[in-house]
């Protein structure tokens, strides 16, 4: 009986191994070869991600709505959201990007565009028109056309000019600080210039002084910021009788002291 048991078992191993012998095997990978870096779909979509939160429904926000955000994050907030205290503590010292969401019903107000800088606005003034060029407005470039050193006065008064001839609906100047180019710009009789480094002073500027040129420091925002600034600006207009009412009264100044 032992030896009819064993001679069983010899033949289940032999099956198995023919059974074994059959299944085909992958070639050793060489060790040398450092594994592929594969990203699945859910993590490629959160790679391409222009902000890591949406907040953009909220009008307010709180320090609740910054939990859990790593240093240096992007955040998609509304166009005219405010912050608590304790939220904007948290945005300072996180360094948190904040991307302002444009308005669909926001368009442009106006449709030429005078724009001039000086060397250290230029770099700033070339991307400002290729922004523009998506907007399907006429922007005439007073220049300079380089980064080679120049006068800043020279080329805020051609814009300026232009602006108050009515040959450009309003103008866009760029140099260091945005201060000296406000400054010549309004010695042109018929300019109202504002030097803006927000959109709210930007919008501010257009409905309740009726701005007609905008003013920005290259060295004072980063150029998403200064996206934000050029669109609010060129995207409100004074349209309130009382504000309108106080614009003619600076013009009534401008107009005592004319030649």
């Amino acid at each position: 009986m032992a030896d009819q048991s064993e001679s069983t078992r010899d033949r289940v191993r032999a099956l198995v191994r023919e059974v074994l012998a059959t299944v085909p095997t992958e070639p050793d990978k060489p060790t040398d070869k450092p594994p592929e870096h594969v990203v699945v779909n859910s993590l490629k979509d959160t790679l391409n991600k222009e902000w890591d939160r949406d907040e953009s429904a909220k009008t307010l926000i709180t320090e609740d709505d910054l939990r859990g955000l790593a240093e240096g994050a992007k955040v998609r907030i509304a166009e005219n959201a405010r912050f608590t205290p304790l939220a904007s503590d948290i945005i300072q010292e996180k360094r948190i990007e904040l991307i302002r969401k444009q308005g669909r019903q926001a368009t442009l107000k106006v449709r030429t565009i005078a724009i001039g800088a000086d060397h250290g606005g230029f770099p700033i003034k070339e991307k400002i028109k290729e922004f523009l060029s998506g907007f399907g407005v006429q922007v005439n470039d007073f220049g300079t056309n380089s980064t080679d050193a120049v006068d800043y006065p020279d080329y805020a008064h051609a814009v300026a000019k232009a602006v108050g001839e009515a040959t450009a609906e309003v103008g866009i100047i760029i140099d260091g600080a945005g201060i000296g180019s406000a400054m010549t710009a309004n010695k042109v009789p018929g300019v109202r210039a504002a030097a803006c480094y927000n959109a709210a002073l930007a919008r501010n500027s257009r409905e309740h002084n009726g701005a007609n040129v905008l003013t920005l420091g290259s060295g004072q925002n980063s150029f998403d910021e200064i996206k934000e600034i050029v669109t609010a600006f060129l995207t409100s207009d004074l349209t309130e009788e009382r504000h309108k009412r106080r614009v003619g009264k600076i013009d009534s100044v401008e107009k005592q002291y004319r030649k």
